[in-house]
């Protein structure tokens, strides 16, 4: 009667096991169709990413080059290269760009640091790229010296312009402060009152394109104490705008036009057109205006602007158009900008009867539509008064063809304000391949667990607790990766249509990136985040475990020593994610968006490191130093048994004698899985090179996805109670559901000969140290008489 209970339970048990697997496998697979399915696989874009050269990238159907070189796929020089001018050298300068010398004023002069002269790289009228004369600076004048000066614009206004467009030619050494007075002084130069002349204001305008270059960071620390000239040179360039007789003055990030149609001219409206080149720069010949009455942008058109008067009105009217690359000199108290979207700024004026004319608008914005999606926009014209963004007087028009419509009852600045949602996309090999192998580990992770609890009486020497709630930890780790890592909601939104769900309402957006709160996605990140550091915590525990088994074995266990382990595995990480949790939510209890701050957007993980907050990145102190300093741990203490126990040789035992160099090897790779050490491979995705980091991280992945498997492998299969149960229940199935005939006597022993002889390839890695499985005489012998054992921990 007792065998025939022990046979069903074997039964239940194997038919358990395997229903497991199935099910784990099944949902796994059937993922992986639904993605299909979804589309969430795109076809690789190798192609399209080597047809673009040079830096460029492949957009919306085309390449987009970086500055220096322009053409169908970027192979075109657009550059003037290395040059020397008498003693003054010259580095790369794109063409339509200033480029400072390599030579610097000296210390012992007031402007200390800044370059000596610039030089400007342009095309000839045949079309061939050529240098300008070089144009030297005064050491001894600097941007703050040149505002004291305004008052003598009239007489020194090209010499001061000369100065000023000297002081800001290299962008990356401009502070807050210098932003500032060259704003003050080039607002001046366009003041019709200080009657500066054309060619000062001119230089100005390109001074004010490269302003545009410095980094967003350093415009927003100068708003302070920069309002009142960013404001001032925005109304003076509006007013430039007006005078310049049907000419235009076009920079890399500012472009002015005018349009004087004159008296006997129709001239009740007005077009001004932007047209898309073969990169962000603006440039001759990419704007200009008409005498026409509506609205048709083409697939080249990036923006148009269409200002109305009212009709049978004879004063002569001009037209002023103003086109700013990016909204740097706009600095919005509402509007906050993340990223680095190109988000033109167009202003349109009408020199006479300005309040009877109202405009309209298309924008088409260039971003890549593979990664971005847009969000929601908002129509807005920059309020002097108030220094910010409003929507008084606009609306938003029709959305088609990717082009945004606006009307506004008035002139002045205008921009279309846009939020956009990142379109995350992943690797599909790898993407199929941690699921694959997640699927595996969970598989390997359970039958192991059951394993290790239905044989603990047999296992006298085996360590069951440690084992378990490494195998738990990892299991529930996986399970949690596979269905909760992806952020549904950013997916189900980026699968939608794009123009049907863009807001009707002209509200402006916070920022130009949304950010929606998923509070489901913040559980999971926590959740993962806690048993991703139980797993390694309790591969640290295994570590000292063995060490006390393996090094220390004439000294016992110190008391309590489970309690305290448990206590350690499983209650230290969470405080640490609790407390990382509590932090962070403190700091950024008014954020609607505070969990953007501990978790990433497009998946359910912590937020990865930045530049800007390195040192206090939750993800560096709540993650990566505990991991660290683990599996620092970990490669000591596997250095020191390996050393000690596994690779040395012990005359006095034979069974090390016998012990195969190859088993030797395996044995150790064994000791590193169930330690982590296959972790470290995590450090070197780090490397700054897109190809190397590849390689390492499918490398990474298959290592670490697995490993569920491999502990069972390990540490399940090759033990010999494993292959012995396996063939009895290969024996019991055989015998209860009656697909087999009877076999004779000797059938079990041929079975359990048949298992190891198969198996017998995979060392033992028990064979080195004390945790040796016994014999296959004395685990026979212990199979039979399991009452005289000894419980293991």
């Amino acid at each position: 009667m007792p065998s025939f209970h022990t046979c069903h339970l074997r039964v239940l048990v194997a038919i358990a096991c395997g229903l497991l697997t199935a099910v784990v496998l099944g949902l796994s697979i059937w993922r992986i169709v639904i993605r299909i399915q979804k589309g969430t696989f795109s076809p690789p874009t190798s192609t399209t990413t080597q047809f673009c050269r040079n830096g460029g990238t492949w957009e919306n159907g085309r390449c987009i080059c970086t500055e220096e070189w322009r053409g169908l796929r970027c192979t075109i020089v657009n550059f003037c290269e290395n040059s020397t001018y008498q003693e003054l050298n010259f580095a790369r300068i794109p063409v339509g760009r200033y480029g400072p010398s390599v030579q610097t004023c000296g210390y012992n002069t007031l402007n200390a640091g800044k370059p000596l002269a610039i030089r400007l790289c342009t095309f000839s009228p045949y079309g061939e790229i050529i240098l300008q004369n070089v144009t030297r600076g005064n050491c001894n004048e600097n941007l703050e010296s040149l505002e004291k000066q305004i008052d003598n614009i009239a007489t020194k206004s090209q010499n001061i312009s000369i100065e000023v467009q000297i002081l800001t030619s290299n962008t990356t050494e401009l502070t807050a402060e210098n932003i500032t007075s060259a704003s003050n002084v080039v607002g001046q130069i366009f003041n019709e009152s200080r009657k500066a002349t054309s060619e000062a204001k001119r230089l100005a305008v390109s001074t004010v394109s490269q302003l545009l270059d410095v980094r967003e960071d350093i415009f927003q620390v100068a708003t302070a104490d920069a309002n009142n000239a960013f404001t001032t040179l925005i109304e003076q360039m509006e007013n430039y705008s007006l005078t310049l007789n049907n000419e235009s003055v076009v920079e890399p990030n500012v472009a002015i036009q005018s349009f004087n149609p004159g008296i006997h001219e129709h001239s009740e409206s007005v077009r001004f057109s932007v047209q898309k080149g073969s990169s962000d720069s603006l440039v001759s010949g990419s704007i200009f205006a008409e005498n026409v009455n509506t609205l048709n942008p083409d697939g080249q058109t990036e923006l148009q602007i269409l200002l109305k008067t009212r009709k049978n009105n004879s004063i002569s009217k001009k037209f002023g158009f103003v086109v700013y690359q990016n909204n740097k000199l706009f600095q919005s108290k509402t509007f906050m900008t993340k990223s680095n979207f190109s988000q033109k700024i167009i202003s349109g004026k009408i020199g006479e009867n300005e309040k009877d004319a109202s405009v309209e608008m298309v924008f088409n914005p260039t971003y890549n539509k593979k990664v971005f999606q847009l969000y929601s926009y908002a129509c807005v014209y920059w309020n002097l008064s108030t220094n910010n963004w409003d929507t008084y007087g606009c609306k938003k028009g029709n959305v088609t063809d990717g082009f945004l419509g606006c009307q506004c009852n008035h002139t002045t600045n205008f921009a279309v304000l846009m939020s956009f949602k990142r379109n995350y996309q992943y690797p599909e090999s790898l993407d199929t391949l941690s699921t694959l192998g997640c699927a595996l580990s969970i598989a390997g992770l359970a039958l192991t667990i059951i394993f290790q609890i239905v044989t603990r009486k047999v296992r006298k020497t085996s360590v069951t607790w440690v084992m378990v709630s490494l195998c738990v930890s990892m299991l529930i780790f996986n399970l949690l990766f596979v269905f909760g890592i992806e952020n549904t909601q950013n997916k189900n939104l980026n699968t939608n249509d794009t123009n049907t769900n863009i807001p009707s309402t002209n509200i402006i957006p916070e920022t130009d990136t949304a950010d929606i709160p998923n509070p489901s996605c913040t559980v999971f990140a926590a959740l993962l985040h806690y048993f991703l550091l139980v797993t390694f915590t309790w591969n640290g525990l295994n570590a000292v475990q063995l060490y006390f088994f393996l090094i220390r074995t004439m000294k016992p266990l110190p008391s309590h020593f489970i309690l305290f382990i448990s206590l350690v595995g499983w209650g230290v990480p969470a405080i640490v994610v609790g407390v990382t949790v509590g932090i962070i939510y403190a700091q950024h209890t008014k954020d609607p968006n505070w969990e953007l701050e501990y978790r990433q957007e497009e998946i359910c993980w912590l937020a990865t490191l930045n530049s800007n907050g390195f040192i206090s990145h939750p993800f560096l102190w709540s993650f990566l130093i505990p991991v660290t300093i683990i599996l620092i741990t970990n490669i000591g203490i596997f250095i020191v048994i390996t050393v000690k126990v596994l690779w040395k040789n012990n005359q006095n035992l034979t069974s090390t004698k016998k012990v195969s160099f190859l088993k030797k090897i395996l044995s150790t790779l064994s000791i590193a899985v169930v330690f982590g050490l296959t972790w470290i491979l995590s450090y070197l995705m780090l490397i700054n090179n897109d190809d190397i980091r590849i390689i390492f991280s499918y490398i990474f992945c298959l290592a670490n996805t697995t490993q569920g498997l491999q502990i069972f492998i390990l540490y399940t299969v090759r033990t010999k109670v494993f292959q012995n149960e396996a063939s009895k229940a290969l024996k019991s199935l055989s015998s209860s559901f009656g697909r087999m005939k009877p076999l004779p006597s000797m059938t079990p022993l041929r079975l359990r000969v048949r298992m190891y002889n198969m198996l017998r390839s995979l060392p033992n890695l028990y064979e080195h140290f004390r945790l040796l499985e016994s014999s296959l005489t004395t685990e026979e012998t212990t199979l039979t008489k399991s009452d005289q054992t000894n419980s293991s921990v």
